[in-house]
C-alpha cells in the first residue's frame, strides 16, 4: 500500500509526533521516507542579509535531521524547500510519487483545537496523496487496535476502504466500519412532526448496505481482519461529523481512515464539511484519501 512516505516537519513538537507515527507506519510496510521541510519565502524577505537568510536554511536543516534521527532502521532522506510550504510541499508529494504524505494538524502556528492549520489544509485538498493528520493530543505510540472507515456509500468513502483494511491488517487491528443516519439532514432542521418510520427503516437499510459493502470489499483483499459493522443514528443540528465523533470516543477507536469528501459534498469544495470537521474535533490521527489517489 506505501512503498515511499513523505513526512512534512516545521520544527514543533506536534510534527515530531507526528513523524513518530510516519516512521512506525514505514516500518510496518517496508517503506522508505522522505522528511521535507520548507522555508517560507515569508520569513525569507524578512531577512536583512544574507548571513541571516542562510541562518534560516540552516535552522531547516537542523530541523530535518533532528527528524531523521527518529528513524531507527528505516531508509531516510531529507529535503529542504524555500517557498510557500502548503504549495510546495502539495508539488513535491506529486512529483516524488509518495504515496502517503504524514504531518501534524497545526503545525507550528498552534491555531487552537478546533481549527485546522493552513498548511495541513491545503495539502488535504491540493496533494493528490493519501494524508494522515496528526493531532498535537494524540497518543505519542503508533499502535493501532481499532481502525475505523465511516462510509456513505458514496465513491470517495469507498476509496478509503483499502488503506483501512491494510493499516488493519498490518496491526493485527479490529476494523470498524460505521454508517451515520443524519435525521437531522433528511427531515429538516424545522421538522417538527418527526419522520415517518418506513422514512428512517429505509435510510437504515441504504446505510447497511453500504457498511456491508466495505466489509465485503475487506473479506476479499485482507481475509485476517476482523470486521465489525454499525449503523448509528444522529439528531444533532451538527450532523454526521457528531456521530462519528461519538463512535471513536465511544469505542476507544485508534485511527479513522475516511475519504476527502461524501456524497453530500460532490458538488462543493474538496475538502468536505464532514471531513473538515473530524479533522478539527477529534484526538486521533485521521487519514483522508480522495478517490482520484
Amino acid at each position: 500500500m506505501y512503498e515511499h512516505i513523505a513526512i512534512a516537519v516545521d520544527g514543533s513538537e506536534e510534527a515530531e509526533r507526528a513523524a513518530k507515527r510516519g516512521f512506525d507506519l514505514a516500518r510496518r510496510f517496508d517503506a522508505s521516507v522522505e522528511v521535507v521541510h520548507v522555508v517560507e519565502h515569508r520569513s525569507l524577505r524578512l531577512t536583512k542579509s544574507s548571513t541571516e537568510r542562510e541562518r534560516l536554511r540552516e535552522r531547516g536543516e537542523s530541523i530535518l535531521a533532528e527528524t531523521a534521527a527518529l528513524a531507527g532502521d528505516c531508509p531516510v532522506s531529507t529535503t529542504l524547500l524555500e517557498g510557500k510550504p502548503g504549495v510546495q510541499i502539495s508539488e513535491h508529494v506529486q512529483e516524488t510519487d509518495a504515496s502517503l504524505l504524514v504531518l501534524g494538524r497545526q503545525g507550528a502556528t498552534g491555531l487552537g483545537k478546533r481549527l485546522l492549520g493552513g498548511v495541513t489544509e491545503h495539502v488535504v485538498q491540493h496533494g493528490g496523496v493519501p494524508v494522515l493528520v496528526v493531532p498535537a493530543d494524540a497518543e505519542p505510540t503508533g499502535e493501532y487496535s481499532r481502525v475505523l472507515v465511516p462510509t456513505d456509500g458514496s465513491e470517495n468513502a469507498e476509496a478509503a476502504t483499502p488503506h483501512g483494511g491494510a493499516i488493519a491488517s498490518q496491526y493485527g487491528a479490529a476494523l470498524h466500519v460505521l454508517s451515520v443516519v443524519d435525521l437531522q439532514a433528511a427531515g429538516g432542521a424545522f421538522n417538527a412532526g418527526g419522520l415517518e418510520d418506513e422514512f428512517v427503516d429505509r435510510l437504515e437499510r441504504e446505510g447497511r448496505e453500504a457498511v456491508d459493502a466495505v466489509a465485503e470489499d475487506v473479506a476479499a483483499s485482507a481475509p485476517d481482519v476482523s470486521v465489525e459493522t454499525a449503523v448509528n443514528q444522529t439528531a444533532s443540528l451538527d450532523g454526521i461529523a457528531v456521530g462519528i465523533r461519538e463512535y471513536v470516543y465511544t469505542n476507544d477507536v485508534d485511527i479513522v481512515v475516511m475519504g476527502s469528501h461524501g456524497r453530500s459534498n460532490l458538488k462543493r469544495q474538496l475538502l468536505g464539511s464532514v471531513t473538515s470537521q473530524l479533522l478539527r474535533d477529534i484526538d486521533v490521527p485521521v487519514l483522508v484519501v480522495n478517490s482520484r489517489v
